[in-house]
């Protein structure tokens, strides 16, 4: 089958692309968000609680594109 007549993916994300998304939304951005809650105050970095919190918000973002690719595709 060449690309000519290849069946086309009904996601709005490419597969790598949601790969990575989801790795972000579900493991890094959570642990980065944790790391900084902890260890920003010891080192006495200012404004954690607002970092902490922007950093949980962008991984619910980059969770709700995921859903809306996931979604795309059951439409």
């Amino acid at each position: 089958m060449d690309e000519s007549n290849s069946p086309q993916s009904d996601y709005l994300l490419p597969g790598r692309v949601y790969d990575i998304l989801k790795w972000l939304a579900l493991i890094a951005l959570p642990a980065v968000a944790w790391l900084v809650g902890v260890v920003g105050p010891q080192w006495g970095l200012s404004h954690c609680g607002e970092l902490v919190t922007t950093i949980n918000a962008v991984g619910v973002f980059v969770g709700a594109l995921i859903g809306v690719s996931e979604l795309k595709t059951k439409l």
